[in-house]
């Protein structure tokens, strides 16, 4: 999966999560049912938008939205209420054309695999099935898929056609146009004709956001191996780039502010919050650097050392910990005399995963035979990936891969929930707050 919205899960509320795996999974799942098994592998970030904002702008009830799926191995085997209808289809016939348009440049570029021969014959094969099976399902909700195809064919002539000092704006047009016309889309499908013109905005600054930020990450690797990027290209230095990409996501919510929508909450997430993390996670920024760390890391040192010295547990308070005077806590150990010439020894038992709390009997490990016959139904099931799961050798509890903390691109951690978990409130004043809504808004 690709695309530049990539919310971490520490930034979602739990209902935000649930809504936003709702659409990802729906996406697949409509590519499957339209498009057939290998047109899932289009299932990317960046096109469930359009089955999020149908959604949003909806009148109806939510129920109405959604349908309850099989298991899946991508969700630890376990059943969930996915996305469906209109929008979801929508979605995977857009997210169908341009995959094949990428694979397409992938073949004319002879890039890695596609330079051989048999390769290239099978990809032109499938971006023609894909053609015409977008076209088609697209067809069915009022939605002409040559608009896209015409602009990446656009896009190559233009590319050809470019000179050096020309405007990079000139490049990402195709594009603009492209994610307009999809954006746009989305208010007929829901009945909202006066979201279309806005949302049209919406869609064209986005698409030139993605352009900038693909052309922008790919800049290096482009200039190791000799491709063509539009950044080089045109002569437009990084910093020309990032004040393009930034005046986008500030022209994308002042276009949100003007659709009328039922619930905003996940679409201001997604096209407010994650796009502005997006220029920052490919530019950089120091916003969080001096205040914001995570835990164990050098901003957190001296407060970790000093909490070491101290016994304090993460419920103290400034007049004493939260389970009353030191050693009085349900999972210290009494206080412990110091032997001569030794260093002082902590009065607690550490607590937390890994540990287990006095007087409960730890986990029965399993032997190797045994550990290893629940790992490999563990790992065929994909539980060991996507979701919190007993270890198979010595049954502690443990987060899936998907989910651990080194795996996000969240740059604060858990050391403030305001900066990073995601809120449910109606605020429309997004771009003076510092991460969440519903802190410090003026």
């Amino acid at each position: 999966m690709f695309g530049i919205i990539r919310p971490c899960r520490h930034r979602l509320s739990e209902r935000l999560q649930t809504s936003w795996m709702a659409h990802l999974c729906g996406l697949c799942l409509a590519l499957r049912d339209d498009h057939g098994q290998l047109a899932r592998t289009a299932t990317n970030y960046d096109g469930l938008i359009i089955s999020v904002l149908v959604e949003a702008q909806a009148a109806r009830e939510d129920s109405s939205w959604r349908r309850t799926a099989g298991p899946c191995p991508l969700r630890g085997m376990r059943t969930a209420s996915v996305a469906k209808g209109e929008g979801a289809r929508l979605a995977a016939a857009v997210s169908l054309t341009l995959a094949s348009v990428k694979i397409r440049d992938h073949v004319e570029d002879r890039d890695g695999v596609f330079a051989r021969r048999p390769v290239a014959a099978g990809a032109r094969a499938v971006t023609r099935r894909w053609d015409r099976q977008s076209a088609g399902s697209a067809s069915t909700i009022g939605f002409d898929t040559a608009v896209l195809l015409d602009a990446a064919s656009r896009q190559s002539e233009l590319e050809r056609s470019l000179r050096p000092g020309g405007s990079v704006l000139l490049v990402t047009e195709p594009t603009e146009t492209a994610t307009s016309a999809a954006f746009a889309h989305t208010a007929v499908i829901a009945g909202r004709p006066g979201n279309t013109a806005p949302l049209a905005e919406a869609g064209r600054l986005f698409g030139r956001l993605a352009h900038l930020l693909d052309a922008a990450e790919d800049q290096a690797a482009d200039a190791a191996s000799g491709a063509w990027n539009p950044l080089t290209a045109t002569g437009t230095d990084r910093a020309e780039a990032e004040r393009l990409c930034r005046d986008a996501v500030h022209g994308i919510r002042l276009a949100l502010r003007e659709v009328e929508l039922t619930d905003r909450t996940l679409v201001r997430v997604l096209l407010a919050h994650e796009t502005e993390r997006a220029v920052e996670r490919v530019f950089g920024s120091a916003r969080h650097g001096a205040s914001c760390r995570r835990p164990g890391t050098a901003g957190h040192a001296a407060a970790d050392t000093a909490d070491v010295i101290t016994g304090k547990t993460m419920g103290d308070t400034a007049g004493g910990t939260a389970g009353g005077a030191l050693g009085e806590h349900p999972h210290q150990a009494p206080p412990q005399e110091t032997p001569p010439g030794q260093a002082p020894v902590p009065p607690w038992v550490p607590q937390g995963p890994g540990f287990t709390p006095p007087g409960e009997k730890p986990p029965n490990p399993r032997n190797l035979l045994a550990g290893c016959a629940a790992w490999a139904l563990m790992a065929c099931t994909c539980q060991l990936l996507c979701c919190d799961h007993d270890d198979p050798f010595s049954r502690k509890r443990r987060e899936g891969f998907c989910e651990r903390n080194d795996c996000c691109d969240c740059d604060c951690g858990s050391c403030d929930p305001n900066c990073c978990t995601g809120c449910d409130c109606d605020c429309d004043g997004c771009d003076c707050c510092d991460g969440c809504c519903c802190d410090g808004c003026n």
